[in-house]
């Protein structure tokens, strides 16, 4: 029991001193201002519910054109056109609109088209040259 405990200790030991960031031995902890320049912070304000979408809109590494569900439980939206914090949940009328006319490979489309989509599903681009852009969604 004894023998179990002590490798348990060195091993929280160990696993303490990989974590706190081994510089000068076993329980150096990594100062304050190392640990903030590791770090991203972003400041995130509280949901303004009378706020409107901005789409599209940049948040970390990416480029939204639509409502999207990151770390949270129902979709949300940006505010700003880069994300400083005020966000919005979306409701039916803030989730990004289909832009028409579009342009898909050599046809310009007037209305939502199932061409190009392998199940049948009717879907629209989200910007005028679908061809260079790519950003699409599904039509109700």
């Amino acid at each position: 029991m004894a023998g179990r405990m002590g490798l348990l200790l060195l091993w929280v030991c160990l696993f303490r001193g990989v974590v706190g960031g081994v510089v000068g031995g076993l329980f150096n902890v990594l100062e304050e201002d190392e640990l903030s320049s590791t770090v991203e912070t972003i400041t995130h304000f509280p949901e303004v519910e009378d706020g409107e979408c901005v789409f599209p809109f940049h948040y970390k590494n990416g480029t939204y054109y639509d409502c999207i569900k990151s770390k949270s439980r129902h979709k949300w939206c940006s505010l700003n056109e880069t994300y400083e914090g005020y966000w919005k949940y979306c409701s039916a009328e803030d989730f990004a609109s289909c832009v028409f006319p579009f342009w898909y490979r050599r046809l310009i489309y007037w209305d939502c088209t199932d061409h190009g989509e392998a199940f049948g599903k009717k879907w629209c681009s989200l910007t005028k040259n679908f061809n260079k852009d790519r950003i699409w969604k599904y039509c109700e």
